[in-house]
């Protein structure tokens, strides 16, 4: 299965070539609107789109600082790109090009460059907006209304003691937060959050995985900051407070990454929105959480790799001993889903373990579909899709929650 092709941009009309010709575009405008970056950094900036869309791909300068050793981070980024360097940026595979540009707009905005926009994230204005909308008063509001679903009642009475009304209706939340990702909203349609559908559903699996795990560790990968954190935040304190595990470990970026990713800036921001929440359950989330995180019970980890433009199954020894001695590693998001199934046009009938079976730890994916790939979806459901004429693959109203438990 292998033979699968990996997903490049150079395709005019697909998807691929529309997040760099029409995606960026508009990132680029917001960014530079959203903060006073001056002519230095613009022009950088304004560079790097015209690079990126009709331009080759060239190394980092190795003199240009980055986060830890300079020196260190060109050659690990020159060594990545073996083979691509001086070729049109479409011929990457999208998922590395995605990574690299990313990785140049923060050097573009001088985050990595000591001077006074050093460290600071150009997506902060949009995760700051985001985060302290109204929007997000009603989300959190509504927890009050979960206390009373801790029964099994519409649930089949088989379905073990850890899967509740309310158990399900957290992780539901968790899997349709992963829509508020700011780079997909700048260019969604109107009505792109209508018509929503669940079309692989492991969440039982997910449910007895974790009754039987008897309160082990639990990992998660983070996706975005802002609203989709928040509700990833709250189900960990339900695994938390329920038993289901007995430490979590929150896995972020280490710095700004695909507009909206989080980092440890960001699940700070999240807890604090959380804890000053008019609504009571939603602080006491917030206070418990925090408390969980001076005990240790929740940590906030991060790792260089969590940025690198590869796939999961490329991930460094040191990280894969952190997650193989986990009871479940959760995935979030649709990046995430991609660097863990491979970034390829597989068929959407192969099985979700056929491709995960590289992963260090059980894994669940809770991942809203807004690129091409796709695995694990039965024969039948893709018919009915492929009839409907629509670009159903990368819309964002459709949306997985699959498991690999094979190696319990």
């Amino acid at each position: 299965m292998s033979n699968a092709p990996v997903i490049r941009s150079d395709v005019p009309g697909s998807f691929a070539w529309g997040v760099f010709h029409e995606r960026h575009p508009v990132l680029v405008r917001q960014v530079l609107d959203a903060l006073p970056y001056g002519p230095a950094e613009r022009a950088a900036v304004e560079r790097l789109l015209a690079e990126s869309t009709t331009g080759v791909l060239v190394p980092p300068r190795a003199e240009s600082p980055d986060p830890a050793d300079s020196p260190a981070a060109a050659a690990q980024w020159t060594a990545w790109g073996e083979g691509l360097w001086g070729r049109p940026w479409g011929e990457a595979p999208f998922l590395w090009a995605e990574s690299y540009f990313y990785h140049r707009l923060l050097d573009a905005t001088g985050y990595f460059r000591p001077g006074p926009w050093q460290g600071v994230d150009p997506f902060a204005p949009f995760k700051a907006a985001e985060l302290g909308g109204t929007a997000v008063d009603d989300e959190l509001a509504a927890l009050d209304g979960l206390d009373g679903l801790d029964e099994l009642d519409g649930l089949d009475e088989l379905d073990e003691p850890p899967r509740t009304r309310r158990a399900d209706a957290l992780l539901q939340s968790a899997l349709w937060g992963n829509r508020a990702d700011l780079s997909f909203r700048m260019t969604a349609e109107k009505d792109g959050a209508s018509g929503s559908d669940l079309i692989a559903d492991d969440s039982a699996r997910l449910w007895a995985l974790l009754g039987r795990s008897g309160g082990g560790r639990v990992c998660v990968l983070a996706d975005n900051a802002g609203r989709e954190l928040l509700p990833d935040l709250v189900l960990i304190d339900h695994l938390l407070g329920r038993g289901l595990a007995a430490q979590v470990v929150l896995y972020v970026k280490p710095q700004p990454y695909f507009v909206s990713d989080a980092t440890m800036t960001d699940v700070l921001a999240a807890l604090e929105r959380l804890r000053t929440a008019p609504a009571p359950t939603a602080a006491a989330v917030g206070e418990r959480l925090w408390q969980a995180m001076g005990s240790g019970t929740l940590s906030v980890r991060t790792h260089p790799f969590f940025c690198a433009p590869l796939p999961y199954h490329a991930m460094p020894a040191d990280l894969r001993d952190e997650l193989a001695g986990s009871a479940l590693t959760v995935v979030k998001g649709d990046l995430n889903y991609r660097r863990l199934v491979g970034d390829r046009l597989w068929p959407p009938t192969t099985p979700f373990g056929e491709v995960t079976g590289h992963f260090p730890s059980t894994v669940a994916a809770l991942r809203t579909l807004k690129s091409d790939v796709i695995v694990g979806v039965d024969a039948a459901t893709v018919a009915r899709l492929d009839r409907t004429g629509t670009p159903w693959r990368t819309s964002g109203r459709l949306a997985v929650i699959q498991v690999d438990d094979a190696r319990r």
